[in-house]
């Protein structure tokens, strides 16, 4: 019964991570393609400091949702765990507070507005 558990926790934790990696990938992909007189304008750092912060959530959510699942190990994920968190944690920083500022100098932010919500 025990060796399910672990098989079921596996599955769970590498489809989190599988999502997790793919918020991180959606923010390095818009940071990238986003010009960087654009983050001069809405005073959010640098192209150069969001990039890097949104590539290194990348690489760790990378190796937390690809290598072991490429390994087809049941894995101790402590670590990388919490690595890919603090991954998952920048990328949404970005995306919930860059982005948007972004996008208003863009004049994309007034479409579709509904609630802060």
């Amino acid at each position: 019964m025990a060796i399910y558990l672990n098989f079921f926790q596996f599955f769970v934790l590498g489809a989190l991570g599988l999502l997790a990696l793919g918020i991180q990938v959606w923010a390095l992909v818009d940071c990238l393609r986003t010009p960087s007189a654009d983050f001069e304008r809405v005073y959010k750092k640098t192209k150069t400091f969001w990039t890097a912060v949104t590539a290194v959530s990348a690489f760790f959510g990378f190796l937390y949702a690809v290598v072991p699942l490429m390994a087809l190990m049941v894995p101790s994920m402590g670590m990388g765990m919490i690595l890919s968190l603090a991954g998952a944690t920048a990328a949404g920083v970005y995306l919930a507070d860059v982005r948007p500022a972004l996008a208003e100098v863009r004049g994309r932010g007034h479409q579709n507005r509904g609630s802060s919500w």
